[in-house]
C-alpha cells in the first residue's frame, strides 16, 4: 500500500498538482503497462543511490524500447518535487512512459514513508513461498523494472490470504528467486546468501549497497542458485528493498526463525551509508 504523494513534478512542466491526472488515457504506460519506474528512499533530503537508480531506469527504458530518459531533466523534476514536499525523509518514485504524440513523459512523485514499515521491522515478517517462473528469456524482461506489476500485487495478496505478510517467489524447480518487491537473503553461520541476478531477478540497489556493506559487518557473501529447502533451513532470513530497507523474517512457510543478528547489523550499516 502506498501513500498519496505530497508533491509531483513533470519533466518539461515543473511542479503540478499531485491530486490531478497526469497520464493520457492512450499513454501505453497506462493502457498496456509499458513504462519504466524506480522507487527510492530519501534520507535527510538526499535520494539514496540516485545515479544508480537513474541508470537502472535507463536500462529498463531501453529494454522496453522507450526513448532514453532525459537524466538532467529528471534531476530537475526531482529537486522541484522534493523542495515542494518539505519532507526530509521520504519515498521518491520516478516514472518514464511513452507519453503521447512521440513525447515521452517523466514524472517524479514524493510521498511520506509508509507508517507500517517500522512496526513490521520491529516484529519481523512471515513469508510464504509461491511458485513463480523465473524470467529466463530476454523477451520476459529479466531484471527490468516495469509498471506491469499485477502478478506481484497478486503474490502479496495471496501471501496475506495464507496468513503471511509477504511472499518469496520460487521457480517451479524449487529455486529461490525474490520477493514481489524485495530481494531475499539468508544467513548460514557467517555467510550471507542471496540469489544471483543471472536468475532474471531484479538487481536491487539496496541489495547492491548491502553487498558492499557486508564485509565491514564481518560477513562473507555468496550469490548463486539455491533450493527453497536451504532457505527454510537457514539460521536467519531477511529481505531488502529501497523503501522497506532491511526487513527481518520470523518464519518461512511456518518454519520459525529466531535470529535477526545480520538483519540488525546491516540495517544499521545501510543507514550509515545513507546518512554519512
Amino acid at each position: 500500500m502506498t501513500t498519496r504523494p505530497r508533491a509531483a513534478a513533470v519533466v518539461g512542466r515543473g511542479l503540478v498538482d499531485p491530486t490531478l491526472p497526469l497520464l493520457a488515457a492512450d499513454d501505453e504506460g497506462f493502457a498496456r503497462g509499458r513504462a519504466a519506474f524506480e522507487t527510492l528512499r530519501v534520507y535527510a533530503g538526499r535520494p539514496f543511490r540516485l545515479e544508480e537508480h537513474l541508470a537502472r531506469l535507463e536500462a529498463s527504458a531501453e529494454t522496453l524500447t522507450l526513448p532514453m530518459p532525459d537524466r538532467p531533466a529528471l534531476r530537475d523534476a526531482i529537486e522541484s518535487a522534493l523542495a515542494e514536499s518539505a519532507l526530509d525523509d521520504a519515498v521518491l518514485r520516478l516514472y518514464w512512459t511513452p507519453g503521447t504524440d512521440a513525447e515521452p513523459l517523466g514524472i517524479a512523485l514524493v510521498s511520506e514513508i509508509p507508517a507500517w514499515i517500522e512496526a513490521a521491522r520491529e516484529r519481523g515478517q512471515r513469508l510464504v513461498s509461491l511458485v513463480y517462473p523465473r524470467r529466463s528469456q530476454p523477451w520476459l524482461l529479466p531484471g527490468t523494472k516495469s509498471v506491469s506489476y499485477a502478478t506481484h500485487i497478486a503474490a502479496e495478496a495471496e501471501a496475506k490470504r495464507r496468513g503471511a505478510d509477504d511472499a518469496v517467489l520460487v521457480d517451479p524447480d524449487g529455486t529461490v528467486l525474490e520477493g514481489p518487491v524485495t530481494n531475499i537473503w539468508w544467513r548460514e553461520g557467517r555467510t550471507l546468501l542471496t540469489p544471483s541476478v543471472e536468475l532474471g531477478i531484479l538487481a536491487g540497489e539496496t541489495r547492491a549497497a548491502l553487498l558492499e556493506a557486508a564485509g565491514d559487518a564481518r560477513y562473507e557473501v555468496e550469490t548463486g542458485t539455491y533450493p527453497v529447502e536451504r532457505l527454510r533451513a537457514a539460521d536467519e532470513v531477511f529481505t531488502s528493498s529501497s523503501v522497506r530497507e532491511v526487513m527481518p523474517v520470523v518464519a518461512v512457510d511456518e518454519v520459525a526463525l529466531a535470529s535477526r543478528e545480520a538483519a540488525d547489523a546491516l540495517q544499521q550499516a545501510l543507514r550509515g551509508l545513507a546518512v554519512p
